[in-house]
């Protein structure tokens, strides 16, 4: 009774040790690959895309990438994607009103990865120059809007400032999605205090 235990426990410790390295290697070897929700993996060998896995589950790799399947995790690259939908709020965009008023606007938008190449090559950083397109058209769509009609129509201005961004993050694997203008306020401090004196 008492070896037939130690021989249990030998195996089950055994097992315990050995299963994640023997499915790490196996990883490592390219011989299967699991894919989670809202990811994508790139493969890349010898500077060339060679697959590209972006719906959920468990794949045999070889399978999809053939022979190349062995060999791309220790002389290519995998990319791991997230494909996720992203918030990101910028905060008091500089512009100024048709009557002269130094106003911000604070504006928050979604993008998400829509291609995962374009992503990953046409662009260093297409984050970064997402933010700074959003914002280059926030200035540029919204300066010299009468000042009333910049206060009352947010709707129409958050239409304006998504169909002049869409068609540029589209080329970088960018999909921009809802683009919403969130705040818009005073930013000369001494026009705030004539504002507010004369509503006192």
């Amino acid at each position: 009774m008492i070896g037939a235990l130690i021989a249990f426990a030998v195996v089950f410790f055994g097992l315990l040790i050995l299963e994640p390295i023997i499915f790490g290697l196996a990883r490592l070897f390219g011989f299967y690959v699991v894919v989670g929700e809202r990811t994508c993996r790139v493969y890349v060998l010898f500077g060339k895309v060679i697959g590209t896995i972006d719906e959920p589950g468990c794949y045999f790799l070889p399978g999809i990438l053939g022979a190349r399947a062995f060999i791309v995790n220790i002389l290519g690259q995998a990319h791991l994607l997230d494909l996720r939908l992203s918030q990101e709020y910028l905060r008091s965009q500089p512009v100024n009103s048709e009557e002269g008023a130094p106003m911000g606007i604070g504006i928050w938008y979604e993008m998400q990865i829509s291609d995962p190449v374009s992503y990953l090559f046409k662009n260093t950083d297409p984050r970064g120059s997402l933010r700074a397109n959003v914002s280059n058209a926030t200035v540029r769509c919204l300066s010299n809007m009468p000042l009333g009609e910049m206060l009352e129509t947010r709707h129409k201005m958050s239409q304006t400032v998504r169909a002049e961004v869409s068609e540029k993050s589209q080329a970088w694997g960018y999909k921009l999605g809802s683009v919403y203008i969130r705040k818009v306020h005073f930013r000369d401090k001494g026009m705030i205090r004539q504002i507010e004196e004369m509503v006192v």
